[in-house]
């Protein structure tokens, strides 16, 4: 096998364990909210007083808690987020092809693994935990998502003083899990570090192309 090939293929299989090991906590922390944490309130376990909080809680929707109209919407939800899991493994193996940053490759691992927790909820959890909701066509693609990592930020009436939302009461403490959070983490370092990643992209293929498809340089370049 060619040496290059084969460190693609390296390359590509370490930023699927990357996926992978989000996927296996994700499912993980799942399952040791179901089994030993009661629903709602009655559960909830403070880690970091009333600021940070496990509070178990079903998600019918998208990240964050939000939904899409009944009662195909979370169909179509599904569905979607099968067609972005083929997508991203293909794009991530085109990254490697590419040699494109490996940091940015990594986000993009981030991202997959948490579409793939989510999408394993959607798809068997209807029938795993029968948490399909009341009335769903089927259990099947209806599975509702748990979601547990609560972050109490605010709750409460803004300052009158405010321009346009002042005197406005707000709750902001969303529930998310760790599929959220990859997701999440992922998008954030990519915005953070764009001109890093790309910069770094542009920087190899530069150096690639001053090369001769044997590796060594064009003989242009040596004069």
């Amino acid at each position: 096998m060619h040496p290059i090939l084969s460190n693609r293929q390296q390359t590509a299989a370490k930023f699927f364990l990357l996926a992978l090991f989000i996927i296996v906590i994700d499912q993980l922390s799942k399952w040791a909210v179901h089994t030993y944490m009661q629903p709602g309130m009655a559960g909830e376990i403070p880690v970091f007083g009333n600021w940070f909080k496990l509070h178990y809680t079903l998600n019918p929707g998208m990240a964050f808690g939000a939904e899409l109209p009944a009662p195909y919407g979370k169909l179509v939800l599904t569905a979607f987020r099968l067609v972005a899991v083929f997508g991203l493994s293909y794009y991530i193996i085109r990254l490697c092809k590419q040699r494109a940053s490996g940091g940015y490759i990594a986000c993009m691992a981030l991202i997959m693994g948490g579409a793939v927790g989510n999408l394993i909820d959607s798809i068997f959890y209807g029938i795993i935990y029968d948490n399909a909701p009341f009335a769903s066509p089927t259990r099947w693609f209806y599975g509702q998502v748990i979601d547990m990592l609560y972050v109490d930020i605010y709750e409460g009436f803004l300052p009158q003083n405010w321009p346009l939302i002042g005197g406005k009461y707000v709750s902001l403490w969303p529930i998310f899990n760790i599929a959220d959070a990859s997701i999440f983490v992922g998008v954030a370092l990519i915005l953070l570090n764009q001109s890093r990643f790309f910069k770094q992209e542009e920087e190899e293929k530069t150096g690639t192309a001053e090369q001769s498809p044997l590796g060594m340089p064009d003989a242009e370049n040596r004069a």
